[in-house]
């Protein structure tokens, strides 16, 4: 047997070589061709035009209008803008003045802690500043994934929301801290023994990547997730302008008693696209909301129209800004829990939030892709990783949610072992203990934005 194997290997041999040689010299002349092609055409027959087409245009332009042009239909673009809104590049934590003090030592504990609702008779708690956003189940995400954003959050001691989706029951089952969204859907208000089992309830009226109404065809939902929504198999579905119950600006207040007597006292927050802020913080205060939750311009969705995304909203660290001078103007900061979401994926830009006055930060993007981090190889190279978390995703199946939750809690721990050593640095033990005068400008704008100094 060995024997024939080493004939029939040496006879191919040669064959093996006259092949590459051949494919060699076929590369390089298709190689040469294209480079002679590229450098000697004229510019108007030549594809380099792409070049100068990309960079004038943009990629992504030029991609949309394709799209838009070949199917003539209101298009929508997942996970967020491709803009570049002002954040919190020009701001910059001070470390401790060594005439005062010096860093704390590394086993030193700092206290991340958080209560959200400090003025419901059960607020939230939860271990770290970091929650893990509203994304829903069969508008968005696949069931695999969902239970693996449960399993992360409660890993790393923190919520998860359970999105604008019909409510999965086994997302519940595997998390720890819940919030409930009450949503702009006709399955929007949940039942009571939803509501009896979520820790917070939060009023879905927008979000930085999306309002208004959208449409839901048969084709896009299929399957459990269209059980759960109580769907007939042909059903076209809509969102409504507002919960269900709420037709008019002044069926508000019945609406909410309701809702308060159903909550049985746990906190009951209000989820907005960040846009007329100060406004929209006088109705939830008038109101009786427990927390707002204000989604910056950055904020991504499963899929929202271009125009929605890139042309509406306040970016992030206005509408905080926003937010934090009218709620000390009027004395309810300590009163009213800030959440802010949209853009955020450093430590250090959710640390600077803290500092300038939110409570928490919801992350939704960075999450998604930290829970499909370790699975990439099912998807690459012809596929982006969205294929594995969307509901109606082409490798969905080869979704593991146990490397998933492992994932997403991996990431949450190292962004908040960073958190504490910035604090460390800064002499600080307790998120109470840092504020606007740890952070120094480097430009006018940002100091003028924040009120902090400028260097």
């Amino acid at each position: 047997m060995l024997n024939r194997k080493l004939i029939f290997a040496a006879l191919s041999l040669p064959a093996y070589i006259t092949a590459k040689a051949i494919a060699k010299r076929t590369i390089k002349n298709k190689v040469n061709s294209s480079l002679k092609k590229i450098l000697r055409d004229p510019y108007k027959e030549n594809l380099a035009e792409l070049v100068n087409a990309g960079k004038h245009t943009g990629i992504q332009n030029v991609i949309e209008i394709d799209l838009k042009a070949a199917h003539g239909n209101l298009q929508t673009r997942p996970l967020g803008s491709p803009k570049r809104f002002n954040h919190f590049d020009n701001l910059m934590f001070l470390p401790q003045p060594i005439s005062q003090a010096y860093p704390l030592p590394v086993n030193t504990p700092v206290d991340l802690k958080v209560v959200l609702g400090p003025r419901a008779s059960k607020p939230l708690h939860i271990n770290i500043p970091l929650m893990v956003s509203a994304m829903a189940y069969g508008l968005a995400l696949n069931q695999a994934v969902k239970i693996a954003l449960a399993k992360g959050a409660k890993l790393a001691g923190t919520a998860v929301c359970s999105g604008e989706g019909p409510i999965l029951p086994e997302e519940r089952k595997y998390a720890g801290k819940y919030i409930l969204q009450i949503s702009r859907w006709p399955w929007g208000l949940r039942t009571d023994k939803q509501i009896a089992h979520a820790d917070m309830l939060e009023v879905q009226m927008g979000q930085g990547a999306d309002m208004g109404v959208s449409v839901v065809s048969p084709q896009e939902i299929k399957g459990k997730a269209r059980r759960l929504m109580k769907l007939g198999y042909k059903q076209q579905v809509s969102s409504l302008p507002a919960p269900p119950g709420i037709n008019e600006p002044k069926d508000w207040p019945q609406f909410l008693a309701q809702l308060r007597k159903r909550s049985q006292g746990i906190p009951i927050a209000l989820k907005i696209m960040a846009g007329r802020v100060e406004e929209d913080l006088a109705f939830a205060i008038e109101h009786g909301f427990d927390a707002v939750i204000l989604d910056g311009a950055q904020g991504g969705s499963h899929a929202s129209p271009p125009i929605v995304q890139d042309d509406f909203g306040i970016p992030s660290i206005y509408a905080l800004m926003k937010a934090v001078n009218y709620l000390n103007k009027i004395g309810m900061k300590d009163k009213m829990s800030l959440i802010v979401s949209g853009g955020y994926y450093s430590a250090g830009d959710c640390l600077k939030a803290l500092a300038l006055g939110a409570d928490a930060i919801y992350l939704g993007t960075s999450i998604l892709y930290a829970s499909a981090s370790k699975q990439l190889n099912k998807t690459s190279p012809w596929e982006p990783p969205t294929e594995l978390v969307f509901y109606q995703g082409q490798a969905r199946r080869k979704y593991n949610y146990n490397l998933g939750a492992e994932s997403v809690a991996n990431m949450l721990k190292s962004m908040v072992m960073e958190m504490e050593y910035a604090m460390r640095i800064m002499g600080k033990k307790s998120l109470k203990e840092l504020g606007p005068d740890d952070l120094i400008a480097l430009d006018d704008f940002s100091a003028q934005l924040t009120g902090v100094k400028k260097v």
